[in-house]
């Protein structure tokens, strides 16, 4: 399900259901050593996002390799490899792809449901609040306050690995295109340099379906051009919490 959000440069690996109990055996080391305090969910869903992980890698022709979060919980990566995890209860899924073709990438997945109470006041700006109630009422099938969060979530997994910084809820303001499964995310804060262009905002994509709001974005390495050949604020060709 997350492939039809991600362009071709993209690999991913997804699953669904419960993580099998069995998952923990497939940890390295230094991967065990990380939940070994954790809770058996926790363990096991740590465990099955790497699963794909490894999948996803194998199918770059990469070897397995561990996987240690940072010191924010990012994933570390192989050189040369960009990646995003996420799970949620029931869906967990992995995507990497080669830095020479995308400069980074965050997915995120959510149970479609709504926000818990008080936690959409947190996440979200006034004006993003008035195009939910409006995007509410055209498709109730998606709740768009938790595909809000996803893409806040996805926002911050692209950011992260350019910046070393944190990116809080309220410096990113997000707009959602409810016909073609897309949405902006203009920075209210200096973005990344990419490519050799400053970038003022993130483009990317989202689905529903078998329970589940997903979003993305891929961020090309080479900035995209604006049309008479200047470099672009944001890039616009595009489809990452912490596992």
């Amino acid at each position: 399900m997350i492939e039809r959000i991600l362009p071709a440069e993209a690999v991913a690996e997804e699953g669904f259901g419960s993580a099998a109990a069995s998952a923990g055996a497939f940890l390295h080391p230094e991967e065990a050593a990380v939940v070994a305090r954790a809770v058996p969910k926790r363990k096991e869903e740590f465990a099955a996002v790497r699963v794909c992980a490894r999948t996803a890698l194998g199918r770059l022709g990469l070897p397995p390799v561990p996987l240690v979060p940072n010191r924010r919980g990012a994933p570390q990566w192989p050189a040369g490899v960009v990646g995003s995890m996420t799970h949620c209860d029931g869906y967990r899924a992995a995507v990497v792809a080669r830095s020479g073709a995308l400069a980074s990438v965050g997915i995120d997945a959510e149970p479609n449901g709504p926000l818990p109470d008080g936690v959409l006041d947190v996440v979200s700006l006034p004006g993003e609040r008035a195009r939910i109630r409006s995007l509410t009422a055209l498709r109730p099938d998606v709740h768009w306050d938790r595909l809000l969060f996803s893409a806040k979530e996805s926002v911050f997994k692209t950011w992260y690995p350019l910046t070393g910084q944190e990116l809080d809820f309220e410096e990113a303001e997000l707009e959602f295109d409810p016909d073609a499964g897309a949405f902006s995310a203009r920075l209210l804060v200096p973005g990344p340099v990419v490519g050799g262009v400053r970038l003022d905002g993130f483009a990317g994509r989202w689905t529903v379906g078998s329970g589940f709001v997903l979003s993305a974005i891929a961020l090309p390495a080479v900035a995209a051009t604006a049309g008479d050949g200047s470099p672009a604020a944001s890039v616009t060709r595009s489809a990452a919490s912490p596992a």
